[in-house]
């Protein structure tokens, strides 16, 4: 029996997004969608970049929090393309939130931005990031998301 849960750093995914599409609210919160542009892919496990058009379907549920849920695809260095599928939590109180929509500053305690990224991968090389699960933290600015994705030992 596993007593403790333990992860390894695989690597970090920076992806530039558009300005938010505001979709309206619908009975389960307010819909915004943010196009990923593109961005890149950096650590010991892989290396790469994204490809554009993906999005994060983002709902602002009524009770403020956030639940994110990104498609987009990853292209590794050497050509391989891996699709990702990632749903989260970001959770921070209107004072922190109206600071980030004006570019403020704000310290990564004041934000719950956290995430599990799933992967689609061919045969081949890249397959161990289907047979594995993750975790990652992230962080969000104005025109970018970064994602430090933690593979589950």
């Amino acid at each position: 029996m596993v007593d403790a849960i333990n992860s390894e750093f695989a690597f970090e995914i920076r992806a530039k997004v558009s300005k938010p599409l505001e979709l309206g609210t619908g009975r389960n919160g307010s819909r915004v969608v943010f196009r990923i542009i593109d961005g890149s892919v950096s650590g010991p496990k892989f290396e790469g970049r994204i490809l554009p058009g993906g999005a994060d379907y983002a709902l602002v549920r009524a009770d403020g929090m956030t639940v994110v849920e990104a498609h987009y695809v990853i292209q590794n260095v050497d050509g391989t393309c891996v699709y990702v599928k990632n749903k989260g939590l970001f959770i921070a109180n209107k004072d922190v939130i109206d600071r980030m929509d004006r570019g403020d500053p704000v310290d990564d305690d004041e934000v719950y931005f956290r995430a599990a990224p799933v992967f689609d991968a061919p045969d081949g090389p890249h397959s161990w990031l289907a047979d594995r699960l993750f975790i990652s933290t992230c962080r969000f600015s104005l025109d970018e998301v970064t994602i430090r994705v933690y593979t589950v030992l």
